[in-house]
């Protein structure tokens, strides 16, 4: 059985997911935040395929990552994320929070990857 704060986040995720598809033109960039690790990854649901991936596991990510900094690893994540969809051709995402709250590090992400130079 699912906590509350399961329930609605699984709301949110249903409501942001009706309004955010991801194009081969304009993928979406889906979020994931665990309690220790942040995964970012460009999405076209049009192909059905990924097209970039970052995380704090790996690379940039795991560079900047300790116990008391992750929201300077969010924004490792968020400059990774942008550079390689730069490197894919991609200039413009659909930004798509998975039900998570726009604070914190998934406001960190995000505002990493528009200075990096992606829109959304």
């Amino acid at each position: 059985m699912q906590s509350q704060r399961a329930e609605k986040r699984d709301l949110r995720r249903e409501r942001v997911r009706r309004k955010a598809l991801g194009t081969d033109s304009r993928p979406r960039l889906s979020i994931y935040r665990s309690l220790h690790h942040i995964y970012a990854q460009v999405i076209s649901d049009q192909s059905g395929r990924p097209i970039a991936a970052a995380a704090t596991q790996s690379g940039a990510g795991r560079s900047a990552l300790s116990r008391k900094r992750r929201l300077a690893a969010a924004k490792a994540v968020g400059k990774a994320i942008a550079e390689k969809c730069r490197d894919a051709g991609i200039d413009s995402v659909v930004f798509d929070r998975n039900g998570f709250l726009y604070h914190g590090r998934v406001k960190a992400l995000a505002d990493a990857a528009r200075e990096a130079g992606l829109k959304f």
